[in-house]
Parts: structure tokens; sequence; C-alpha cells
């Protein structure tokens, strides 16, 4: 019998887990939807202030992971673990937790991704500069092929890697996320 997820070491997560992008998948709206409407009705007492799809898989037309992001935005006056505490009886896998911010999987198993993996992200409302960039990629055809061609690039180089992969996108990210909060101002 196989270990456990919580048993692995970081590099057997990385090898069973890779990087892997896959063609733009129309399907990714759907998953959006439907996990969607899971968190609103788990989350129902919580003090939700929006719930966004984010992250490549909702930019139009771009290869990205097999992996739909979503962040949660909860009220600046809550507990936020107490929201996570919702999150994780739900059947959710806590992944990260930093200051004021708590990331969650579904989707991972000991034998590899299930056919739907999310990613979800819980924050304070206000803390959501993936929804700038989104929306910037979304209304600038070039950039984001640009970050597909960067991403493209960086998929097997990086591909057990997961950590360097996303360090290596950072400076594009933030120079554009910088870009559309300057031309959205107060969007969000």
């Amino acid at each position: 019998m196989g270990k456990e997820l919580s048993q692995m070491s970081l590099e057997e997560l990385w090898d069973l887990f890779p990087i892997f992008l896959v063609a733009h998948d129309d399907k990714w709206d759907l998953g959006y939807a439907e996990i969607e409407s899971v968190l609103k009705s788990i989350l129902s007492d919580c003090p939700i202030e929006r719930i966004s799809h984010i992250g490549s898989t909702a930019i139009s037309g771009i290869w990205a992971k097999n992996i739909v992001d979503v962040l949660i935005e909860v009220s600046k006056d809550s507990d936020i673990e107490n929201t996570a505490k919702v999150i994780e009886n739900s059947g959710f896998i806590r992944m990260s937790t930093a200051v004021n911010r708590i990331s969650f999987n579904r989707g991972y198993t000991a034998k590899g991704f299930a056919d739907k993996v999310y990613h979800v992200h819980l924050r304070y409302a206000g803390d959501n500069d993936e929804l700038y960039f989104r929306d910037y990629l979304n209304e600038h055809d070039q950039i984001a092929k640009e970050y597909e061609t960067m991403k493209l690039q960086l998929w097997k180089q990086f591909e057990h890697d997961r950590d360097a992969y996303t360090n290596a996108k950072t400076a594009f990210v933030k120079k554009w996320t910088f870009e559309a909060k300057k031309v959205y101002r107060g969007r969000y």
C-alpha cells in the first residue's frame, strides 16, 4: 500500500503532481461554476464577500494547468480561520497557511490527479490582485499570449518544481498586475 499524501515529501508530491499544461478548455468555466455552487452552499453561514474564478483557466484561450483556481474573499472583520475550518470540514485539504492567506486543494489523490482539480485561495476582501491580472489578460490578447509562451517555455524546465515554476513567472505577473491596477483603479 502506498503512502498517504500527508506522508510524502515535497519532492514525492512534485513527482506525483507535475506541472502539466493543456490547451484552453471551455469545461474550466463549467468546473468553476460547479465548485462555486458547492462553496456557496457550504459557506452559506460564513462572511463571504466574493467568490471568483482566477488563474490561467480564467484567461480565455491560453494553455494552463488543468486546475481551476478559486479566490474566496471574506469580510475584513471576520476570523478567517473559522471559514477555513468550514472548508476543511467539507473535504478540502489545507495546502498552506500564511498571514491572512490560506490555500486548499481538492482533487489530489495518492494515485495522482483526479478528473477535477481545484485550488481554493481564502483571503480577506481586497487581497485580490489576481482579479486585476485576469481581467487585464482577458482584455489584452497579446499580453495573454506572451504569458502563455512564457509558461510553455517554463513547463518542462520546472515540471517537477512548482515553486520554481511559480517564481519564474512572478516578475511578469507583478508587472501586468501593477499596470492593471492603474487601468482598473477601484474595480474591486
